[in-house]
């Protein structure tokens, strides 16, 4: 009699008899309780029924704990409190699941992401609008399946579930999950939240999948079902579920977090960096909010604790030993993610952690896919990686939060590998301090595999996407006691640079340029030949960022170095005159600047003749300099000489051919011939869009140019329509704020709104500057 008793309950709960099966004195007790209080529950339901006549009506929380009753141990079903106007940088993700809530759709939420980005905080933000808005909240925390049944079956009980019913899933005439929402789906107004649902299989049914909806996770119209987890395939969930994928906070909201919590420690500005040192993650900023509010902690303002981190990580951001439950692991930024690599570990992707490790050991930068190899982390681990196991564990780690994968927008390869900074600073941590791994073993991989992709790396456009992505790797390479061969290295470093010049990519091409420049001079001193490289190669990529004066600077220690080792007119004296002189013009320091530049004309025409490549150089940057002094006749004079001999030497498609045509319309513009001067770069500009891309940057000057000339004819809705697409491109390309955005954005007011002329003395008009051999 007693095994009949418990075959539903071992049926529904567990696959295991429970323990107090063995006491008879224990299970007749509790089916007494049971008995007695289905005879109540049948009196309040007339009594119910009488008063609110209604069937679907909405359910209350006054039967909650009643329904408790019903189970060997009673659990609130409360959601946890949370104050809404602490809850930051989270009201559109809040307003969408608002609006499921308030017209509840044929699906369900899932509110998915990583460890530590705060989604169990933002379902108690809506469970608390939901309260207030009259709605009925039960909040269900994921332990271990038999509580979540037990709680399921209490949240059936206060919408009404009749004894009746239960005794169908009792005699396993109805299975309970199909009894609970059957309920479920009699009455209206309900929030169901089940948080921290990790492995979403748990809520599955009889070998079934989650996304087939016969389980515990089921669309209901009339009422709203939440689920927080770190699974973010939409393949796990099905194609009813409403996915809400949780990414990191902004800096400004990330600084209210902290500031919400610890206003005696500094500034909103502070805060703002300390947020951004954090990478925004909402675990972590309260976890150094929680600190800083301490009376006892030894760092007291934002600025102490953010540069504390770089040297007391561990200590920071949580325990440093292991932690024994998952409740608490997740609240513990340094634990929270060898949660998700321990079930992906249980679900058999045993590569998933050392692939996370490896991956740590990379810049913090989108990592180039054909980066890790399944030989790389053979050579490390020792295990018997396959293909099909690399694959496997990048889609487990991607599936779970842990890695993203660039679209190709952001300036990286498409399909490059993303980890948030933190994450991956954790990791290389852990890496570190694990016994039996030689982390030098590990990062001397990484970084030879980096110097073989960068070894593949031509100034062919097919290769731009891979160098953008390669370059912080690179930039890795140069770091202090970085354990690669240097030759290696400078050949890496060197190749990139020359792409991500040929892209157009300066401000990369600046940041490698200076780490490389930086490098040399630690090693070799400020007056050494490869330093002078170096700090030329530096130089040149300032100039194309527009930061003329610290080039000028850096030029002319160069040209005072390798004029007295090399000689004046050497070709790398040469080439840094060419360059000071450029940096120069755009100083306003014309008569310097000219002065320079047909000396080295001069040089070169003597030493090379008129029609080389190299004097051809030199004439385009003095002609330049002559149209930047407003000297636009003799300007187009050598513009064009330059322009016949280049076209002769090279064809029509040939980028210096391009570049003279550019600024032989610039000078022609200059003196005032628009019908010429838009003419040529009409043409200049479907050659480069088609050469170089729609978003280089030297496309980007003749499209602007072209909406200059156009503007001068009168042609004022090509020319808006143009610059619109220019300020597209460049906000693409360098970001909202670079200065040739924020100029091309006064242009197009100018030209939407001002006057018809005379109103461009202001901007200059951008001639293509010779580009060094870095």
């Amino acid at each position: 009699m007693v095994s009949i008793l418990l075959g539903p309950v071992t049926n529904y709960a567990s696959e295991t008899v429970p323990w107090w099966a063995g006491m008879p004195s224990v299970v007749w007790g509790v089916f007494a309780l049971l008995a007695a209080f289905s005879v109540g529950l049948l009196l309040l339901s007339r009594r119910l029924d009488q008063s609110s006549g209604a069937v679907g009506a909405p359910c209350g929380m006054g039967s909650v704990a009643s329904s408790a009753l019903i189970t060997v141990r009673s659990t609130s079903l409360r959601p946890p409190h949370v104050d809404l106007s602490l809850v930051r940088g989270r009201a559109s993700e809040l307003e969408r699941l608002s609006a499921l809530l308030t017209r509840p759709p044929n699906g369900f939420a899932v509110v998915c992401g990583a460890g530590g980005f705060g989604k169990t905080t933002l379902a108690a933000a809506l469970a608390k609008q939901a309260e207030t808005d009259g709605f009925t909240v039960f909040w269900i925390g994921w332990q271990d399946r038999d509580s979540f049944v037990l709680q399921m079956t209490q949240v059936a009980v206060a919408c009404g579930l009749t004894e009746a019913e239960l005794q169908d899933a009792r005699t396993e005439l109805v299975p309970l999950p199909d009894v609970v929402w059957r309920r479920l789906g009699s009455v209206r107004n309900w929030l169901l939240v089940i948080d921290n649902v990790d492995q979403a299989d748990q809520l599955s049914l009889d070998q079934g999948a989650t996304g087939d909806y016969r389980g515990w996770a089921r669309p209901e119209v009339n009422g709203l079902l939440l689920v927080t987890s770190r699974d973010t395939s939409r393949e796990t969930w099905g194609p009813r579920a409403h996915i809400v994928e949780l990414s990191s906070l902004g800096n400004r909201a990330g600084a209210h977090v902290l500031c919400d919590a610890a206003p005696q420690a500094g500034s909103p500005e502070d805060a703002e960096k300390l947020s951004e040192r954090l990478g925004g993650l909402p675990l972590a900023l309260r976890s150094a909010a929680s600190y800083l509010s301490r009376p006892g902690s030894r760092y007291r303002t934002f600025n102490d604790y953010r540069d504390a981190l770089d040297h007391e990580l561990p200590a920071l951001m949580g325990a440093t030993g292991p932690v024994h439950r998952d409740t608490d692991a997740r609240q513990v930024v340094r634990h929270t993610w060898e949660l998700s690599l321990d079930q992906l570990e249980s679900m058999g992707y045993p590569v998933a952690r050392p692939l996370m490790r490896m991956l740590a050991l990379a810049a913090d930068a989108p990592i180039p896919r054909e980066w890790m190899t399944v030989g790389m982390l053979r050579s490390v681990t020792g295990l018997r990686v396959r293909g099909r196991d690399l694959e496997a564990a990048l889609s487990g780690l991607h599936q779970y939060g842990l890695l993203a994968f660039s679209d190709g927008t952001l300036r990286a390869q498409a399909g490059a590998l993303q980890i948030h900074s933190l994450v991956r600073e954790i990791n290389e941590l852990i890496l570190s301090s694990t016994a039996g791994v030689d982390p030098r073993l590990w990062r001397r991989a990484a970084l030879l595999r980096t110097t073989e992709l960068a070894e593949r790396i031509t100034t062919d456009s097919v290769d731009w996407p891979l160098a953008r992505t390669l370059a912080p790797h690179v930039e890795l390479l140069l770091s202090p006691g970085a354990p690669a061969p240097a030759g290696r290295v400078d050949n890496a470093r060197s190749r990139i640079l020359k792409s991500l010049f040929a892209a157009g990519e300066y401000a990369l091409a600046a940041s490698l340029a200076r780490a490389a420049y930086e490098a040399d001079v630690a090693t070799f001193g400020m007056d050494h030949i490869r330093t002078d490289k170096r700090r030329h190669t530096l130089a040149a990529a300032l100039n194309h960022l527009g930061m003329h004066a610290e080039a000028v600077e850096l030029l002319r220690q160069t040209l005072a170095n390798r004029g007295r080792v090399l000689g004046e007119a050497h070709y790398f004296s040469l080439q840094t005159k060419i360059s000071l002189g450029m940096a120069l013009s755009h100083l306003g320091q014309h008569d310097e600047a000219i002065a320079l530049l047909r000396e080295t004309v001069d040089q070169r025409v003597r030493i090379l003749g008129p029609d080389h490549s190299l004097t051809l150089i030199s004439s385009n940057s003095l002609a330049n300099a002559l149209s930047g002094a407003g000297r636009y006749a003799e300007a187009a004079q050598i513009h064009r000489q330059t322009f016949e001999a280049r076209l002769a030497a090279f064809g029509p498609d040939d980028a210096s051919v391009l570049q003279s045509k550019n600024n032989l319309a610039s000078a022609l513009d200059g003196m005032r011939q628009y019908n010429e001067a838009a003419a040529m770069f009409r043409e200049t500009l479907r050659q480069r869009e088609s050469v170089l891309g729609p978003d280089h940057p030297r496309t980007l000057d003749t499209r602007q140019n072209l909406a200059r000339a156009l503007f001068h004819l009168g042609q004022r809705a090509e020319a808006a329509a143009l610059l619109r697409q220019t300020l597209e491109g460049r906000e693409r390309a360098f970001g909202p704020d670079h200065t040739a955005t924020l100029a091309t954005r006064e242009f197009l007011a100018t030209v939407e709104t001002g006057p018809t002329s005379g109103v461009f003395r202001r901007w200059r008009r951008r001639p293509d500057r010779a580009t060094p051999n870095p």
